[in-house]
């Protein structure tokens, strides 16, 4: 009698498992899916994105449109590879796909969450917009932390200056600049020494190799493609060894911020009715401890991954960014040319650029828009989640489906650019394309709900330093290096930088006492 039970139980758990499989195929044919490579069992599609995924998407785009379906282990993905298609999702049904897949960067890397990058769209989200757009980023806010922006842009030129003739690893100096700047909005000074010899507490404070090691962990393993995230069943393996990569990150990164605070706290706490808030730090911890608040509350964990999101994105996208700029510059003399004319015109050789300056340089702006749109830093914008069903440009698009939108493939879309390969910086003047967020052929920091709110930030660190390098020196190769042999190739992270930093050898143009 029990094998009889037996056998009836299993046959009736076979053809429950037979009806989902007849339900499953009958509901799949109701739904229109966008065009896409067909699936194979477990691992869906992946077996198709190699180490450059921006690159193998935007091969597979050129088969199946710039909307295409795909499944990444057992969960559906849609990539968007045109302005048009990044609309509809950015714009049009933003409201849909303003949250965030859940994955294993974000839980380990980013205090479960707490960041703006990573937390799903809820209230916690809301109120850390607010913070950043109300407090954190305002154009007040801005305003006065401009005196620091000028400090370390003469530091940063001083230091260039002492290196002219010899050759410079040009991003670890852009670097050393963005992080400064960065490190003392964010945290009131700067908590790197330039040495691994000054240490406080139980290291604590990072050389500043640590702490650009700690920054490009961090990219890496928030762009990379988890197993354990895409296929949840092989999660506790950790095939590819990024977990545990994440954990010992996250244990850096708690003995930096725990830190800062308690250094914050302590200075607080002898103030007392006498302090006022000097940095980004200063402000998140009174809100942290306001007893007035009526919205989500703020922990200390997402002090943490506030600071942490905007270190992050201020330092390294920017300094990327003009390091990829100059890289093209250095091919093309002619271009330089254009520059420095218009930087001599508007300027002039008696002085330095000033930030001032750059709403009267064009052609700097448009060097500065065409590097975004040939080497975007974010390739593939931070993933999109669908948090209901929908319907984009007549598919379906199922609730739980994760976007990725293809800035790198939009860059090279022939449709949008005359001859996209070309570095050709003119194709921005006499056009209102701007970064905002508005113009879709063209998103380096986004679009929409979840755009980037430090953009405004990022712009003048990015702007001033490129002006200020091309003003102030002439730029070539080292000797034997011949411009068509400079690598181009790129690494892919969170941000895609050169796969093999720009050595360049810098001689002055301006005296450095002008500045």
């Amino acid at each position: 009698m029990e094998a009889l039970s037996w056998l009836l139980s299993i046959a009736l758990l076979a053809s429950l498992a037979l009806l989902s499989r007849i339900f499953s195929g009958w509901l799949c044919k109701q739904l229109k899916f966008p065009p896409g490579p067909k699936p194979w069992p477990i691992i869906g599609n992946l077996n198709l994105i190699g180490s450059l995924p921006h690159q193998s998407l935007h091969k597979l785009s050129q088969r199946y449109g710039p909307l295409m379906y795909l499944k990444f282990g057992s969960y559906p993905v849609v990539v968007a590879s045109s302005a048009e298609m990044a609309m509809e999702f950015l714009k049009k049904h933003d409201h849909i796909f303003a949250s965030r897949p859940q994955t294993a960067a974000g839980k380990y890397t980013t205090y479960n969450y707490c960041n703006i990058t990573w937390a799903p769209y809820g209230p916690y989200w809301r109120q850390g917009r607010k913070i950043y757009q109300n407090q954190l980023f305002s154009s007040k806010r801005l305003e006065s932390f401009e005196y620091i922006r000028v400090e370390e842009m003469h530091d940063f030129v001083s230091r260039m200056y002492g290196l002219s003739g010899k050759p410079v690893v040009l991003k670890d100096n852009l670097s050393r600049f963005t992080l400064s700047i960065i490190s003392r909005i964010v945290l009131g000074k700067k908590y790197f020494s330039l040495s691994g010899d000054d240490q406080l507490g139980s290291n604590s404070i990072l050389s500043l190799h640590e702490f650009q090691e700690i920054l490009d962990e961090l990219f890496l393993l928030n762009g990379v493609l988890n197993i354990g995230d895409w296929i949840p069943w092989l999660d506790f393996l950790d095939l590819q060894g990024y977990v545990k990569r994440m954990k010992n990150l996250k244990k850096k990164l708690d003995r930096f911020h725990d830190y800062v605070l308690d250094e914050h706290k302590r200075k607080r706490k002898e103030l007392a009715k006498n302090f006022v808030p000097r940095d980004m730090v200063d402000l998140l911890l009174q809100i942290v401890d306001d007893p007035d608040t009526d919205n989500v509350k703020l922990t200390y964990d997402g002090v943490k991954g506030f600071t942490q999101d905007v270190i992050a994105g201020g330092t390294d996208t920017s300094a990327t960014t003009v390091e990829w700029a100059i890289s093209e510059l250095i091919k093309r003399p002619q271009l330089i040319k254009k520059a420095t004319e218009e930087l001599d015109r508007v300027v002039g050789r008696e002085r330095w650029v000033k930030e001032e300056d750059i709403p009267q340089l064009p052609y700097i702006d448009a060097i500065m828009k065409e590097t975004m749109r040939k080497h975007p830093v974010a390739v593939l914008l931070a993933p999109h989640l669908a948090m209901e069903d929908c319907n984009v440009a007549g598919y379906d698009i199922c609730k739980g489906t994760t976007v990725f939108i293809n800035a790198w493939s939009m860059g090279r879309d022939s449709f949008l650019w005359e001859q996209p390969e070309e570095f050709r910086p003119e194709r921005f003047l006499g056009n209102k394309i701007d970064v905002k967020g508005q113009n879709f052929e063209l998103l380096p920091f986004g679009s929409g709900r979840r755009m980037c709110p430090g953009y405004t930030l990022g712009l003048k660190m990015i702007q001033t330093s490129l002006a200020n390098l091309l003003h102030g020196f002439n730029w070539e190769l080292p000797d034997n290096t011949k411009v068509e042999d400079l690598n181009m190739d790129e690494v892919y992270g969170l941000a895609t930088t050169r796969k093999f930093p720009l050595v360049a050898v810098m001689e002055p143009r301006l005296p450095l006492h002008l500045y």
